[in-house]
């Protein structure tokens, strides 16, 4: 059991029970999606997800402003996305904020002072806050915003009385950034005998009393265009699917009759200035559900609001496809292997995610490639893994292994050149290699050929890292997580852990690297930066216990050898990570190392 400083921030949904008895898979759907919206924004200000509470929430911060300016955030993300929104459908939260000596017993708190924030948020008004006195004396003139006294409370055991602070959103200023549709039709030129998954778009059904037959059929458009513009898979064409329009048919026969392999179906309802999306991917065959979604978007600009729709649905629904195809069973009749087949067979053990089934993807990939050296997606793939495995600590790193990574990324380009994945691989090892003006050509030219690849936005903000412009690296990582965060082939935690380290936000960097070590908890990058953060702010003994795990994973490490890889084109950003690493205790060089190991010592 450990006592510690934290503020903690805790959140509910007014009048959640009543939303449940009156539509309970709705109103969880939508709360998973507030919660998934807003939960970067916690990680960027360094806080940590102690415990969802089935309505709500409880949150630790190590900064009482990081945690005020956090709910304050998530509060006006809320504001926008309940405006114009009947009142029966408002999702609001009641955040409650103080902090005091908390026990930490594992992942958990507890104390006297995490349960006057429940009794604080009790208080506060739906889409509010309400701060304790002695918070809102620590953060003092720190603070971005104004509260209100709202005087002193009486508190359920709680024996003496808590003075309170509120703040109330007066309107929302916030704004997204929506990816614009690219006028041009992007065909990709991985050979059709390989796009052996076809997608049928049927046309979304327009639930509204208003005639929006416009927008549901504009929406399915979009789809369409969004889905066409990946390489993995053959989409039907307006004409194959709209011809089915209004007409009660089973999914079954529709696929049967147009040969897809997987439909996506869906709804678009409007009440007032609010659009609600819900969509589905099945397969037809079967009639198994591989995926289902709701999204609820204030109308404002109808273009800029069904451009941010498209992206969201494609983003999820290309991701799950994928997953698909990788687990099933081969279609081909025929008994000889084929490219396809061993890339296919490599892709399922890839999503395994282990450090077994890593090498297993390898051998895979480079058997479809041996197979068919055209294969274009395989060598992206390739690329792909040798990278992540090196970064996870799976894979020696060499020389020879960044060589055969870039020249699978610059072959992969040359053979399908409108292929926005082989660009983002190509332009992420650019930007490593310090190849800055390639790498964000490369990333804008991922960006062009598919709007819709929150991948693309996510490799450009990795240029913009490497480049030393950490804000827009930030904003575009931040994107990334929100609307493409269950893809395996990027991690974004990681590099957003490293922009907000080089900004100085040791808090939200160590809150990203937390989440990337969630994940793969031997990730080299994510065990470095997190020892350099703790180091930084002046956490001596939690910096040593990091820098002591770094090196139990990674035993030859120094700093000396670790930075000769790093090619960020400020030398000052270089200086600072450094600094936080050697103050973490990492040995500088391999002289250092020696010395500090007798054993090595003798072994030398």
């Amino acid at each position: 059991m450990e006592r510690r400083l934290a503020a903690i921030v805790c959140a509910d949904v007014a009048g959640y029970s009543r939303m449940m008895g009156a539509d309970e898979a709705g109103t969880h759907a939508t709360f998973k999606a507030h919660r998934t919206a807003i939960y970067p924004i916690i990680l960027n200000h360094g806080g940590r997800l102690v415990k969802n509470t089935g309505d709500g929430f409880l949150l630790e911060f190590p900064s009482i402003v990081g945690a005020i300016e956090a709910a304050v955030a998530m509060q006006m993300v809320m504001a926008e996305r309940n405006e114009h929104l009947p009142a029966d459908r408002l999702m609001q939260f009641r955040m409650g904020i103080h902090m005091g000596d908390v026990m930490a017993d594992e992942d958990e708190v507890f104390g006297d002072d995490v349960n006057i924030a429940v009794r604080l948020e009790s208080v506060a008004e739906p889409g509010g806050i309400a701060v304790s006195g002695k918070a809102c004396h620590e953060a003092g003139k720190r603070l971005s915003v104004t509260l209100v006294d709202a005087g002193p409370h009486r508190f359920k055991n709680i024996e003496e009385p808590i003075h309170v602070w509120t703040w109330q959103p007066a309107g929302s200023d916030t704004s997204s950034i929506a990816p614009k549709a690219s006028t041009e039709t992007s065909v990709t030129n991985l050979p059709a005998q390989y796009r052996t998954a076809i997608v049928g778009v049927l046309p979304f059904a327009n639930l509204s009393e208003s005639a929006d037959e416009y927008f549901s059929d504009g929406l399915t458009e979009d789809l369409i265009h969004a889905l066409s513009l990946q390489s993995f898979y053959r989409v039907l064409s307006r004409n194959a699917t709209f011809s089915f329009k209004g007409k009660n048919v089973s999914t079954r026969l529709i696929a049967r009759e147009i040969d897809a392999t997987y439909l996506i179906q869906g709804s678009v309802r409007r009440a007032a200035t609010k659009i609600r999306v819900t969509a589905e991917l099945i397969a037809p065959e079967t009639g198994e559900q591989l995926w289902t979604g709701r999204l609820d978007r204030d109308i404002g600009d109808l273009f800029a609001m069904q451009d941010e729709l498209t992206t969201s649905l494609s983003a999820a629904i290309a991701a799950e496809i994928y997953r698909a195809e990788a687990s099933a069973p081969p279609r081909s009749s025929s008994n000889d292997i084929t490219a396809w087949d061993r890339f296919l067979k490599g892709l399922s053990y890839y999503y395994l995610h282990t450090k077994a089934d890593y090498e297993t993807s390898i051998s895979l990939f480079k058997e479809a490639i041996a197979l068919d050296p055209t294969l274009s997606i395989a060598r992206a793939y390739l690329a792909t893994i040798q990278m992540q495995g090196m970064q996870f600590g799976w894979i020696k790193s060499t020389r020879e292994l960044w060589e055969s990574a870039m020249s699978l990324a610059e072959s992969s380009v040359r053979l399908d050149p409108r292929s926005s994945f082989a660009f983002q691989i190509l332009a992420f090892l650019h930007a490593v290699e310090g190849h800055y003006e390639a790498a964000m050509d490369a990333a804008k030219r991922a960006v062009g050929l598919n709007p819709y690849d929150m991948g693309a936005r996510g490799v450009l903000g990795f240029c913009h890292l490497t480049s030393g412009e950490h804000r827009q690296a930030i904003e575009l990582f931040t994107m990334a997580a929100q609307q493409g965060n269950n893809d395996p082939r990027y991690q974004w935690a990681a590099v957003n852990a490293f922009s907000h380290y080089l900004l100085g936000q040791y808090d939200a960097s160590l809150s990203w690297a937390r989440e990337e070590l969630y994940v793969n908890p031997n990730h080299l990058q994510a065990l470095a930066i997190r020892a350099a953060a703790l180091a930084q702010l002046g956490r001596t003994a939690e910096a040593a216990n990091a820098a002591e795990v770094l090196l139990s994973n990674y035993p030859t490490l120094t700093v000396e050898r670790y930075l000769r890889n790093f090619h960020w084109k400020m030398p000052a950003d270089i200086a600072h990570y450094r600094d936080g690493l050697v103050k973490a205790g990492i040995p500088f060089s391999r002289l250092t190392l020696v010395e500090s190991s007798p054993k090595l010592a003798a072994d030398s």
